[in-house]
């Protein structure tokens, strides 16, 4: 029987590339998106997968979704919104909406997907997808990074949780050349892209083979860490 993998905000991006590369490893896939879109369509259709939509902001519409499932062997977080202003410019309703998907959704899809995870022979996985932001902020990015340093607090404390039936892991990663990272080109990312120490962005399919080795059998005693992606950008200064 395949082991089943449920992607959150997997019509695009990373999580499109994670569940690309986990089709092509034998998973069943099932894909998520806020609201049913030609994205999500197209991708299920490509895979032949099954997809769910939920809003991450409202626990009852996580739990009605997630209930349906029977079997999940593998969680990927990847879904996640961001607001970049300068901090005075920054509303609590801004600060609001970022907590609600990033880190009261995720654990909301957590809580309601170990409940069928702990029904499993053997291990379970969780890769949450944070941030290099979530280790040091940026300029116009604080509500992010600090609601993505709380998945990387929340990652530890999951993996002592859940231990040692579950394994519970962050990947963090840098500038990774999606759709989103092209729309929002300017020179500051220009600068900050040249001092990669490797010299470029990552591609998603990059970030994609971590979160596979991750939720794979070949990990087996990997749990509670965060993992940085990001060519060594997070290095520069050291």
């Amino acid at each position: 029987m395949s082991r089943v993998m449920l992607i959150t905000g997997s019509s695009r991006g990373i999580g499109a590339s994670i569940a690309r590369k986990a089709h092509t490893e034998g998973y069943e896939v099932i894909l998520h998106g806020s609201k049913e879109s030609q994205h999500l369509i197209d991708l299920s259709n490509e895979l032949s997968a099954r997809y769910i939509t939920f809003d991450l902001s409202s626990e009852s519409d996580i739990r009605a979704s997630i209930q349906k499932l029977s079997r999940i062997d593998v969680l990927i977080n990847s879904a996640g919104i961001n607001i970049s202003k300068p901090f005075p410019l920054l509303s609590m309703n801004d600060w609001q909406k970022i907590y609600d998907v990033n880190v009261l959704g995720l654990a909301s899809v957590v809580r309601n997907s170990i409940e069928i995870m702990q029904n499993n022979q053997g291990l379970s996985r969780i890769v949450n997808i944070a941030s290099v932001k979530g280790t040091y902020s940026a300029v116009g990015r604080i509500a992010y990074a600090s609601s993505k340093s709380a998945v990387i607090n929340m990652t530890t404390g999951l993996a002592k949780e859940l231990a040692p039936n579950i394994l519970v892991n962050c990947i963090s990663p840098g500038f990774i050349k999606t759709d989103m990272t092209s729309s929002t080109w300017s020179e500051r990312i220009k600068k900050q892209v040249d001092s990669i120490l490797l010299g470029r962005m990552a591609n998603p399919e990059e970030v994609a083979d971590l979160v596979l080795f991750l939720s794979s059998e070949k990990n087996s005693y990997i749990t509670g860490q965060n993992i940085k992606i990001d060519g060594g950008f997070g290095i520069k200064n050291e």
